[in-house]
């Protein structure tokens, strides 16, 4: 008798293998199952959702969280991101249990004939189970724990709760926590905006988020993506003509390490903080979207003017230099390494990109960027450097290889650049409401974390004069006061703060006896001074608190009358409000509203309103004389620059502080109001011709022609109890129509005084471009 042949007991061998070795799975499974965790986590989804900041009309200006993630529902994913998930993780997902039995034979055919590891069966399901339940230990227990959840997890949810879930918690590199998150991190969109390359470029990343990360290894992201697209197309998800296109696509993701869709970094700084204040460090996963008072084209035109405005400072003082010296190696290689090195921490703020130079010559710089780009510059590009590139002797040549420079791009042009050292703030809000449309802190918030809109406390200067001026309206001034401009020395009794003072105007330039309203419009310094001397400076300091000031900020000194005192550009646009509106005062505010992570609404502004609400701090009619002083500022004054804007209804003040430490334009129309602030952290002069009207000014007027872009003239209306008086204006006493002469408002009850036959100017003696129209002003 012949023994059984060999494959028969090879056969007899694995069966009664595999029946052990089933009955020691079974067996595993009994006693691990019912220390399986519960489900809980998966049936009552609360995943760690960062704080979102959005602009009133939706757009992201910033989060902040512990993970960045974005919850979708399963209806909102496209229909090619579901399609590239299964083609690159789980083609079977919806025909299998949990365990892909098929799968996990094809997988270990694979790894035979590969000679190892090269193909895994997890399933979609299996990798839920492991992101919220499991370690990603490597053994047995743990595998048969997955697969045992697995089952468990088909047995309780659908299948589109699944897929859902993974979508959601799935990590897949730069903190970003599932496909949504991801998007706006890789590419700045939202998933319904990705293009089909792109979303294969997403679906390749849960198999290994840092090996194919394309920010980090962009050659074998697009190797992963590639193979997703052929999976794609062989499961006929995509056809020919798509396939091709997607292949096709160049790779195209965002390098900035911060998730927002418009710059607003201050703005989303201060919701942070109010937000931590309340809820503490529950905040960063709890969430909560902050809907701001901010409107997108507001703030991009803040963004812009106030960069212009700093960049254009700085041009006008000089360059001042390289910021160092990077070490180059001589061969060609490690030339792009040590130029890589010296520039790989360094940011590029605003567009200023930092860059070495290869070769620098009078005539020309080529210079070797940070993104890895050659730069040559030459003729206008280098003007700010011409002296400095004439240089003759080498040892004072700062401009040569191996400088660390800044280039920017300006219309196609490569130009040298740097950083400047100046800072600046813009703030404008809406003035019947408070709230506040745009705002910008500061140059760079990433690089100056202090907000010059809330936290400088700097003198205001001439900017203030109009809240003086209001005062002495209420005293029995008027726009038509004559007062006298002549120097004037104050002793220390005088001038209460126990030391004698001799101010000046600018430019030392003195007009002899002036009517309010010139005096305002040219900004002079003695009719203010002599101003707040006839009304008191204690009733001046009292006074100013109807705008939202501090007494305490601007103590009962002569020097109040100069803006002495300290306040906030954010302070300044709550005060400039109320001559906006009216005469109300209302509070500027950035919430709207405050909705939780299932979208209810929890908080919502309800502002006070000029004329519905809000306090009337002063006379409807002292606000609209002020405005028409103000508006001569902007039209024939210290802002008449602001008669670009082709607009009547414009009113404002420049400010600049002694020795031009700041400068200021503090304006608006009915609709808008705008503050502009420039100068150093460290207080020193800008330079002599510094003014508010030469350094803040344009900053306010790029704003204003966006901000108030396609809205027509507003005229103020004019307020009861207003008369239009025909007046001498060398004396500021009335004369009769037929008489020459121009116009200005008063209070009705406190005309001006009857003009002597002595005094009354001859017919047509009123000055060109000072007639004010008695029904209206605009």
């Amino acid at each position: 008798m012949f023994p059984k042949k060999w494959w028969q007991q090879l056969l007899l061998s694995v069966f009664v293998a595999g029946l052990a070795l089933s009955a020691l799975m079974a067996l595993a499974a009994i006693l691990i199952y019912p220390e399986l965790p519960s489900l809980d986590a998966l049936t009552d989804y609360r995943p760690k959702v960062p704080l979102r900041v959005y602009t009133e009309d939706g757009y992201l200006l910033g989060e902040f969280g512990e993970e960045r993630r974005a919850v979708v529902k399963i209806n909102e994913v496209p229909i090619a991101l579901k399609q590239a998930i299964l083609a690159a993780e789980d083609e079977r997902f919806y025909q299998h249990g949990g365990v892909d039995t098929m799968g996990v034979l094809r997988a270990a055919l694979a790894n035979l004939s590969a000679g190892g590891a090269k193909e895994g069966a997890s399933t979609i399901t299996m990798q839920v189970a492991r992101n919220f339940f499991l370690s990603g230990e490597k053994t047995l227990k743990r595998k048969l724990s997955e697969a045992l959840l697995a089952i468990k997890i088909e047995h309780y949810l659908s299948k589109d709760q699944i897929l859902e879930l993974y979508i959601n918690q799935i990590y897949l590199g730069q903190r970003a926590y599932g496909f949504a998150a991801a998007a706006q991190v890789y590419y700045g969109k939202p998933l319904e905006k990705l293009s089909v390359a792109d979303i294969a470029m997403l679906a390749g990343l849960p198999k290994a988020p840092s090996r194919y990360n394309p920010l980090v290894n962009p050659k074998r992201a697009e190797a992963r993506q590639h193979y997703v697209l052929r999976r794609m197309h062989e499961l006929k998800f995509i056809n020919d003509k798509e396939f091709q296109m997607a292949m096709e696509q160049p790779t195209r993701v965002r390098h900035s390490r911060q998730v927002r869709e418009l710059a607003a970094d201050y703005v989303a700084e201060i919701i942070r903080q109010a937000m931590y204040d309340r809820y503490q460090d529950e905040i960063y996963r709890s969430g909560l979207k902050v809907y701001t008072t901010i409107h997108k084209t507001n703030q991009e035109a803040a963004n812009a003017a106030v960069l212009q405005g700093i960049l254009d400072y700085d041009k006008r003082h000089g360059y001042r230099g390289p910021e160092g010296m990077a070490k180059l190696e001589t061969d060609k290689g490690s030339l792009e390494d040590a130029l890589d090195e010296a520039l790989s921490d360094i940011d590029a703020p605003n567009g200023l990109i930092p860059a070495v130079i290869l070769e620098a010559t009078p005539q020309r710089i080529k210079a070797y960027r940070k993104d890895g780009g050659l730069t040559e510059i030459s003729g206008d590009g280098l003007a700010a450097a011409k002296k400095m590139l004439g240089e003759k002797d080498p040892a004072k040549q700062k401009l040569r290889r191996g400088a660390l420079i800044r280039v920017s791009e300006v219309n196609g042009k490569w130009q040298l650049a740097q950083l400047p050292v100046v800072e600046a703030a813009l703030i404008g809000i809406d003035p019947k409401s408070g709230a506040v449309r745009a705002l910008v802190g500061g140059f760079d918030f990433n690089r100056n974390k202090f907000n010059h809109v809330t936290q400088a406390w700097r003198q205001p200067g001439s900017s203030f004069k109009p809240f003086i001026y209001s005062a002495s309206l209420e005293k029995g001034f008027t726009a038509a006061s004559v007062i006298e401009d002549e120097p004037i020395v104050l002793s220390a009794e005088e001038t209460g703060s126990g030391q004698a003072w001799q101010p000046h105007n600018f430019e030392g330039k003195y007009e002899g006896p002036i009517r309010m309203r010139t005096a305002l419009t040219k900004s002079k310094n003695m009719v203010s001074i002599r101003i707040l001397q006839a009304i008191g400076v204690n009733y001046a300091q009292d006074y100013i608190t109807r705008f939202g000031f501090s007494a305490k900020d601007h103590p009962a000194y002569l020097a109040m009358a100069l803006g002495a005192g300290s306040v906030t550009p954010w302070q300044m646009a709550g005060a400039y409000s109320v001559f906006a509106n009216g005469g109300y005062r209302v509070t500027p505010y950035l919430v709207d509203k405050i909705v939780d992570s299932n979208g209810k609404v929890i908080e919502q502004a309800k502002p006070v309103v000029a004329g519905n609400g809000a306090p009337q701090v002063i006379d409807p009619r002292n606000a609209f004389i002020m405005t028409s002083m103000m508006q001569d500022v902007a039209r024939i004054g210290t802002a008449a620059k602001a008669r670009e804007l082709g607009r009547y209804d414009l009113a404002g003040k420049t400010g600049t502080t002694n020795n031009q430490m700041d400068a200021w334009f503090a304006g608006y129309n009915p609709t808008q109001v705008a503050i502009a602030w420039i100068g150093f952290d460290q207080p020193r002069s800008l330079g002599g011709q510094e003014t508010g009207g030469h350094a803040a000014l344009p900053m306010w007027i790029r704003y204003m022609s966006e901000a108030l872009h396609g809205t027509p003239d507003q005229p103020y209306p004019v307020p009861d109890g207003i008369s239009s008086i025909k007046i001498n204006p060398a004396t500021g006493q009335r004369v009769s129509d037929s008489d020459g002469g121009l116009y200005e408002y008063f209070y009705s009850e406190f005309p001006p005084p009857e003009a002597t036959s002595d005094n009354v100017p001859e017919t047509g003696s009123a000055k060109t471009g000072e007639e004010l129209q008695p029904d209206q002003l605009y």
